[in-house]
């Protein structure tokens, strides 16, 4: 069976970066998703201020599982919160394997990359990114 012919799973979680006050490498933590989630076939969206991460999986049911058993194994999560899960149809970040907001991204470009990104997804999803982005201000 093929990942197009999968059922797709979507999974929302937050979680806070670990109490430990380690900085967090968030550029090396994308560009390992990406790799990790272009082998996996796992599409989604990471967000982060640092202290908490909000992310969304999509891809087939069991890549989808892996990829989140991994993620609460990192001890850079605590207080993982498990916000959305259904199985879909399609995906709606098509092939993002993960997206960030850039360093040299203002606040205005970012959140209009945000919307740009959140365009397609269910309002749950929408909802829950730009209500977390919207706390940060």
């Amino acid at each position: 069976m093929t990942s197009q012919t999968q059922p797709l799973t979507q999974l929302l979680y937050v979680s806070t970066s670990n109490p430990s006050g380690a900085k967090i490498d968030l550029p090396k933590i994308v560009e390992q998703s990406r790799h990790n989630n272009a082998l996996d076939g796992v599409s989604g969206l990471l967000w982060s201020d640092g202290k908490r991460f909000l992310q969304v999986l999509e891809g087939p049911a069991e890549s989808v599982s892996t990829t989140f058993d991994r993620i609460k194994g990192d001890t850079r999560h605590h207080a993982i919160v498990v916000l959305h899960q259904r199985a879909i149809t399609e995906r709606e970040f098509g092939t993002w394997t993960m997206a960030q907001r850039r360093a040299d991204d203002t606040a205005d470009d970012f959140d209009a990359k945000m919307q740009r990104l959140l365009r397609n997804a269910s309002d749950t999803v929408r909802g829950t990114f730009l209500g977390l982005i919207a706390a940060r201000a």
